[in-house]
């Protein structure tokens, strides 16, 4: 069951289960990870709290927080369905090319396949904040590129500082 507010006719936000959330416990690990979620197809939100449950279960990382869910349109490739975005917040002993590494292959078992560049998507995950560091590499930027122009991260980063 998910609530449901719709900011304009393209943007509407979800609250559900697990999204948002804030955990009560303190985190032993080093670093702290935002990260982007998206998807569009399929129960792109039902696929969002198997990732949560998923991430809770792994010794590797502790979910801090999540922000709500915004569905939006697409951009880039335009046709195709409204995305779904969130945001998770981690604390990981990964650094930044081993965190890239783990998430890849979480979006592998979630059935992302990768045809062209804003395809449609079953799970996209994106570093976009990685203990305020600032990296520029072939294979991994960040802040995530264009973080600061999209709603689909905006949005969610601006629903947890409430």
């Amino acid at each position: 069951m998910y609530i449901q507010r719709n900011l304009s006719k393209s943007l509407t936000t979800f609250k559900g289960l697990h999204f948002p959330y804030t955990s009560t416990k303190r985190s032993t690990k080093r670093y702290h990870a935002t990260i982007g979620i998206g998807g569009n197809m399929g129960d792109t939100k039902r696929r969002f709290e198997h990732l949560f449950v998923s991430l809770q279960k792994d010794a590797r990382v502790d979910v801090l927080a999540t922000s709500l869910i915004l569905k939006n349109p697409p951009f880039g490739y335009l046709n195709q369905d409204d995305f779904f975005n969130s945001i998770i917040v981690l604390q990981t002993n990964m650094r930044p090319q081993q965190l890239l590494t783990y998430l890849l292959r979480i979006e592998k078992k979630f059935q992302r396949k990768r045809s062209f560049a804003d395809a449609p998507r079953t799970l996209d995950l994106d570093i976009v904040f990685f203990n305020n560091e600032v990296l520029n590499t072939p294979t991994l930027c960040i802040p995530h590129k264009g973080w600061n122009s999209r709603e689909s991260v905006l949005i969610p980063l601006v629903s947890m500082a409430r």
